[in-house]
């Protein structure tokens, strides 16, 4: 068995300690966009639990959307009582979670970021998100997602 990279242990150990048993998954080749994650493992494109960072009243935002979503930040500025919502820097992205873009995970972090979670996500009986970094992926639940990062459950697009 290949041994998971440091940031993916680090989610490991946090999902442990949550009681999730999902194991990580690495993929052959990296995973940069939700659609890629879900042709490799198979599932449809709404069920990857994409990890996008943002900034918002000058601090990091976690949002876990749907893969098939895109965020309507100013929508979801409004929902969340927020002056703006914009799309953090690379370097913004590290320093607030430890990890890369294309690999964030919903855990695993260097201090707790405040998260919202897709209620579509709601609509998959299994998720998957990745693992700390782009060729990583683990399943988890919707309630399991909600209860490991104590995120708010938002409409995040512009449906509807």
């Amino acid at each position: 068995m290949t041994e998971l990279p440091p940031r993916s242990r680090l989610v490991e150990q946090s999902l442990r300690a949550a009681g999730i048993e999902g194991e990580i998954v690495l993929l052959p080749d990296a995973a940069h966009t939700a659609v890629a994650a879900a042709e490799a493992v198979g599932v449809d494109v709404g069920a990857i639990a994409n990890s996008l960072v943002f900034w918002s009243d000058d601090e990091p935002l976690l949002v876990m959307t749907s893969g098939a979503h895109r965020v309507d930040t100013s929508a979801l500025a409004a929902r969340l009582d927020r002056t703006r919502i914009e799309r953090a820097k690379p370097e913004q992205v590290r320093e607030a979670t430890g990890q890369v873009i294309g690999g964030v995970a919903p855990t695993g972090h260097p201090a707790p970021v405040l998260t919202v979670i897709d209620e579509a996500l709601r609509d998959y009986p299994v998720l998957w998100a990745a693992g700390g970094t782009a060729n990583t992926v683990f399943p988890l639940t919707f309630e399991e997602l909600v209860r490991l990062t104590g995120g708010q459950i938002v409409k995040v697009d512009s449906s509807v």
